[in-house]
């Protein structure tokens, strides 16, 4: 039986960005078997030598991500005095940073935690998106910087959460067999406003199995193909009839990978501004 190889993440922040760089780089290696632990707030000397022991116990890897140079410089020690493979991810980064801003950093952890205009803006674009979910406000429409529209499944809500954490105010209008949209819907920016679709079989799997989670009986029309095939012809001439929304096709694709192509789109289109970088080291 295969033992996980054991990782340790040591940051002076959360650990989330160091974290997700790991498991982002084990994705490319198949049939690993890998034990990842994070340490957050790493902040003194002695944290490190007592992690670094174990590491050398465990025979592990550790990956750091501290923003003051004197631990840096210890964990470093550490590392040769235990005979411990280690990675810093920082470092470099720090280094090449200060070369070409030609400034010191502040080596001061948690920077990115600090509750500043840009945290709550994100703050309000979380509660905005979750007030404006599903239709439930179309009054709040004139709100949104961005408004996706799509048949149920077609990861609406995923998304709009995604970029709610991104620090937009996403709201998402659902499109019902021969219901109309909402007023509201053309009163706002159209170029704001972007069209989700998905193949028929790939949906029809989709709401099988959320029919299957809710306990819910197969009679209702909700995963009938033809049902589904009209819906979205629906969905399609409503698109084709607002040529200034971009379609975006959501099978098999990532919600991350979808929110890259709106915002790009958005770009273009000159209609983004910086929202701060959500994530932490």
């Amino acid at each position: 039986m295969r033992m996980p190889k054991p990782v340790i993440v040591l940051s002076d922040g959360t650990g989330e960005t160091a974290e997700k760089m790991v498991r982002a780089g084990l994705h490319q290696f198949k049939g690993h078997l890998v034990h990842v632990r994070t340490q957050a707030h790493v902040t003194r000397p002695e944290q490190l030598m007592t992690w670094f022991r174990v590491a050398a116990r465990q025979n592990a890897l550790v990956i750091t991500t501290l923003v003051s140079e004197t631990m840096r410089t210890r964990a470093a020690e550490e590392a040769a005095s235990n005979d411990v493979v280690h990675l810093d991810l920082i470092s470099d980064l720090l280094g090449v940073l200060e070369s070409y801003l030609e400034l010191s950093p502040a080596e001061i952890p948690g920077l990115q935690h600090q509750a500043d205009e840009t945290y709550f803006r994100r703050i309000e674009a979380v509660e905005y998106t979750i007030k404006a979910d599903d239709g439930k406000d179309p009054r709040a429409l004139h709100e949104a910087h961005i408004v996706l529209l799509g048949v149920s499944r077609t990861s609406k809500t995923p998304l709009s959460t995604y970029l709610a954490h991104k620090g937009f105010k996403v709201g998402n209008v659902p499109i019902v067999l021969d219901r109309p949209f909402p007023d509201q819907l053309f009163e706002i920016d159209q170029r704001r406003i972007f069209a989700l679709t998905i193949d028929p079989d790939a949906l029809q799997e989709i709401r099988r199995a959320r029919l299957k989670a809710m306990g819910m009986a197969r009679s209702v029309n909700y995963d009938d193909m033809a049902y589904i095939l009209a819906e979205l012809e629906y969905a399609e001439s409503l698109f084709r009839a607002h040529r200034e929304w971009p379609v975006i096709e959501v099978t098999g694709r990532a919600v991350e990978e979808t929110a890259a192509i709106l915002l790009g789109v958005l770009n273009d289109r000159g209609l983004i501004e910086p929202t701060g970088d959500p994530s932490q080291l």
